[in-house]
């Protein structure tokens, strides 16, 4: 199951909030304008509420005191005016900020789309996929909601507070100290708060990152779920992850009503001993009633901006911890964009020049999953790769496109060092079919011709229909709409076979110089896999060519064969001679229970190339039994001999001949 990555937690204890949030500035520069007036209208919004107050102060001392009723009518005219306009304002500022922001968002979601295409494979091997998808919606969210009123109304609600208390201190300034007392405990109190929000607003969003990865993974899995009956176990994995998401909310949610009554609490006791205070001056006449309307007036217009530190600060805190996981990943180094040079004359093929490879996030100490790759493929060849399960073939096709860069040594198309050549170019040349066949939610058309380049259509749609007739996938004409069907999240409307044959055409769609195919016919029907093999020789004789292989009938479409093994390769030559010379390469093809160099018995055909005969009385044809196996079954000579004559007599030419 997902887990939060807890040393983000370790570092936000260190982490300034404000430090953090200054890293939004050059997403919102381009709407600095409009933010800065919706923040200077905000500002004079709050002071026009301080002003009333003051109308007030006039109306008690002055036409209140002189029994004179126009006097009354006309502040209260002022109290309305001051109160539209107040509110004209606040909704000017609304409208100021809504469409800049919204903008500010869906940019910054692009990039972060834009990025994550062109981070290297290895980054997206490490994270889930659950957490940059929250990191691309929730925290998005959240900065958006941090831009249009948080931000905002810190500055506002500080301003108003400075203001007011210029105001507090003009009218009485002892009564004013009397307000200002709280202010030490509360900077105390905001700071510890701060602190301890952060850390659990951290946590929070981490979680919801888990959640959406266990919920993405059930959805993509529903097959397994459901085949394997694990419903009740993914059910209570989703129970435990929402709860654990429910108790950090809680958390949050304790200490927000903590800070926030004390936030309360405080400033009206002291408004409270400013009152009695302020009644004894008046009874004494130190104090007209005016003044003390008014300031009582002024410290309840105060309220507000004090009273919405707490749930600022932590919204505040919120988007800052959103803003650590937005860079987080933006801050993530992306591919080198390559070399300028341009492309090779069609000459050498391709080779692999010592190549060494070692996974970036694995200890330098452990022993890399290939090295000393030497191979060579020459232009217009066919090399079929075979090894042991885990040997490292995905790795070293994965090489060729630099899905993976290389730790030590080189790998050359037609002479020119894949360095040299841009990733853009690169994959121009190079074209790729991978072992599991990934489609996109789109049509069939759109998924087969990411293969291609140009904007000819018609020459789209020819090499459409050739590539679906190399890959044997006339289906697509008997779907509903054609090759314009969508085949759905991943293609699995479709079976395993159909998908495979669709990747099999993306990757020859664009007629590409060199091809690299990741043991392409795995999930086909030995009647479809031989429709498929005779197209795909017609293809292979105008490409060069790296087939990784596990059965016998896809090697038989390879020139030569490379047996790679612990991370070198082992042997190079033709099916027939690996299967004459080379033990390991006739236990892979032949499937003996036993392992190479094992006792049993010898796979190799009497001279002239025959069988020798069994007698009618002889037994069943059994090798020995290897030491804790099962007996080798007379199948296994049997599909040697047939591997050895699959061929003819020839050396496993792609014509077969």
């Amino acid at each position: 199951m997902p887990t939060s990555q807890t040393p983000a937690e370790d570092e936000d204890r260190n982490r300034s909030a404000v430090r953090s949030l200054l890293r939004l500035w050059p997403c919102v520069r381009p709407v600095r304008a409009r933010l800065f007036t919706a923040a200077f209208v905000a500002v004079v919004a709050s002071c026009l509420g301080l002003v009333i107050p003051l109308v007030l102060k006039w109306m008690v001392d002055g036409p209140v005191a002189d029994r004179n009723p126009a006097g009354v009518w006309l502040g209260a005219l002022y109290l309305l005016l001051l109160g539209i306009a107040e509110a004209g304002l606040f909704g000017l500022r609304r409208w100021l900020v809504a469409r800049p922001l919204s903008r500010v968002e869906a940019d910054m979601r692009a990039a972060l789309y834009r990025h994550l295409q062109r981070l290297p494979v290895a980054f997206h091997d490490r994270w889930a996929s659950g957490q940059l998808l929250s990191r691309a919606t929730t925290d998005l969210m959240l900065l958006r909601m941090f831009l249009a009123f948080p931000l905002t109304f810190l500055l506002v609600n500080a301003t108003t507070i400075v203001v007011g208390f210029v105001i507090l201190f003009a009218q009485d300034w002892a009564l004013g100290l009397v307000l200002l007392a709280p202010a030490v405990p509360l900077m105390v109190l905001c700071s510890h708060f701060e602190r301890r929000f952060s850390l659990a607003a951290r946590r929070a969003q981490d979680q919801v990152g888990d959640l959406t990865t266990l919920v993405e993974e059930s959805v993509l899995g529903i097959r397994i779920v459901k085949g394997f009956g694990r419903h009740r176990s993914q059910a209570r994995a989703f129970r435990e992850l929402s709860e654990r998401l429910r108790g950090t909310e809680l958390a949050k949610a304790r200490l927000l009503a903590g800070i926030w009554a004390l936030i309360m609490t405080l400033p009206e006791v002291a408004i409270g001993a400013a009152l009695v205070l302020g009644t004894v001056q008046v009874a004494d006449g130190e104090l007209s009633a005016g003044t003390l309307v008014a300031f009582l007036s002024t410290a309840l217009a105060l309220r507000w901006p004090v009273e919405s530190i707490g749930f600022l600060l932590a919204m505040s805190n919120e988007a800052a911890t959103a803003t650590d996981r937005y860079f987080e990943v933006m801050d993530a180094e992306e591919e080198d964009e390559g070399g300028t040079a341009a492309a090779p004359p069609e000459g050498d093929g391709l080779r692999f020049e010592g190549v060494a490879f070692r996974f970036p996030d694995t200890d330098p100490d452990t022993p890399p999953v290939l090295k000393d790759v030497e191979l060579h493929v020459r232009p217009g060849e066919t090399m079929a790769l075979v090894g042991a399960t885990g040997s490292g073939k995905t790795t070293l096709t994965a090489l060729v496109p630099r899905l993976h860069e290389l730790t030590a040594g080189r790998i050359t198309l037609d002479g020119r060092d894949i360095t040299e050549l841009s990733r853009e170019h690169l994959r121009e040349l190079v074209s790729v079919a991978f072992e599991e066949p990934t489609l996109f939610s789109a049509s069939v058309t759109e998924n087969v011709l990411m293969g291609a380049q140009g904007a000819d259509r018609a020459a789209l749609e020819r090499a459409l229909e050739r590539a679906l007739g190399v890959a044997q996938a006339e289906f697509v004409h008997r779907l509903p709409r054609g090759a314009d069907t969508q085949v759905g999240e991943q293609g699995l409307s479709l079976s395993g076979g159909q998908r495979q044959r669709l990747a099999l055409a993306r990757a020859v769609v664009g007629s590409p110089r060199f091809l690299v195919l990741d043991d392409p016919l795995s999930a086909l029907d030995v009647h479809t896999e031989a429709l498929v093999e005779a197209a795909l020789r017609r293809v292979l004789e105008t490409t060069t060519a790296l087939v990784v292989a596990h059965r016998p009938s896809t090697v038989q479409l390879a020139d030569r064969v490379a047996l790679l093994s612990g991370g070198r390769i082992a042997a190079v030559g033709t099916h027939q001679e690996l299967l004459r010379e080379n033990e390991e390469y006739r236990y892979l093809m032949s499937g003996h229970a036993g392992g190479p160099g094992e006792p049993g018995e010898d796979l190799r055909p009497a001279s002239g190339g025959h069988a020798p005969r069994r007698g009618a009385g002889d037994g069943p044809v059994t090798g020995r039994r290897p030491a804790g196996g099962q007996p080798v079954a007379a199948g296994a000579y049997a599909d040697t001999r047939r591997l050895e004559g699959a061929g003819g007599q020839g050396d496993g030419r792609k014509d077969g001949t």
